[in-house]
């Protein structure tokens, strides 16, 4: 496990860009996984209900949703590798450990806030969000 990195309010605003282009690459690929995940089921339902067998084409998507995992696990990988930690992406919401007062906090940023101004402890999460200044 790599050591923790922590993060001045600078150094975090940075990152957003990163961080957004990241989390609109998973928004898309969640759409297509829900979109392929959908014809998989309805696949799978033509399946059961008729003897044809169904087997090659619920295999190809199967093997398409593997992929989009795969995928989307590179991306959060992404935002990973710079430290930050990925809470979700609808909305994007990404903490960067730093400390204030000598004290352990996440400084917290939501999908369309253009910089850091909240920050929360790390047991209150979104919640508990306070303004940095």
């Amino acid at each position: 496990m790599m050591p923790r990195k922590y993060f001045t309010v600078e150094q975090a605003n940075r990152l957003i860009p990163i961080v957004e282009t990241e989390i609109a690459e998973l928004k898309k690929i969640q759409n297509e996984f829900d979109e392929k995940w959908s014809a998989y089921h309805q696949v799978k339902e033509n399946h059961q209900q008729h003897v044809q067998t169904e087997t090659e084409s619920m295999f190809k998507l199967e093997c398409q949703l593997e992929f989009i995992e795969l995928q989307a696990q590179l991306h959060v990988k992404n935002i990973q590798d710079t430290g930050a930690q990925l809470k979700g992406i609808e909305p994007g919401l990404v903490d960067f450990p730093s400390f204030k007062e000598k004290e352990e906090i996440l400084l917290c940023w939501r999908e369309g806030e253009k910089e850091i101004t909240f920050y929360h402890n790390k047991k209150d999460g979104f919640a508990g969000r306070k303004p940095l200044f």
